[in-house]
């Protein structure tokens, strides 16, 4: 299923749960979504796009939380960390630091990368890999040290 059916699926049980933070952001999830397919003049999203749009709302929430806890606005950071839980529901599996290791290291002999100089050959043919199931600055550290 579509990452866009589910969100209209569960759109409609909010509505029917009266649960109005959740349909709030499925809202703009469904909003971004249909915003990215204008932008790209196409009537549907590839379930690629779609997770690089889902994974784009994550990162502005989280990035949000974190200036605002510094901000000592706790009371923001409260209503941003129920969005990304809510959020998360969506994103595939997150792979666990061993999974994730294993993948650099297979990459790594993949491309027959040695140095730092191998660093973007690497990671153009990593971050494919691991879209939307790892951030992408851990595998940037990751491979950083590995590289060195």
């Amino acid at each position: 299923m579509l990452l866009s059916e589910k969100l209209t699926e569960d759109m409609k049980q909010a509505m029917k749960d009266k649960d109005r933070e959740k349909l709030s952001v499925i809202r703009m999830v469904r909003a971004s979504l249909q915003n990215e397919a204008i932008k790209l003049r196409v009537d549907t999203l590839s379930e690629e796009d779609e997770l690089t749009i889902l994974s784009r709302e994550l990162k502005q929430r989280v990035d949000a939380a974190k200036e605002f806890e510094k901000a000592d606005r706790s009371d923001l950071v409260e209503n941003l960390e129920s969005e990304i839980n809510i959020l998360e529901a969506y994103m595939p599996k997150q792979l666990t630091d061993e999974e994730l290791n294993t993948l650099i290291d297979e990459t790594i002999e993949e491309v027959n990368a040695t140095s730092k100089r191998d660093f973007g050959k690497l990671m153009g043919v990593l971050m494919p890999k691991v879209k939307g199931k790892a951030d992408g600055s851990k595998v940037q550290k990751i491979v950083q040290e590995k590289l060195t």
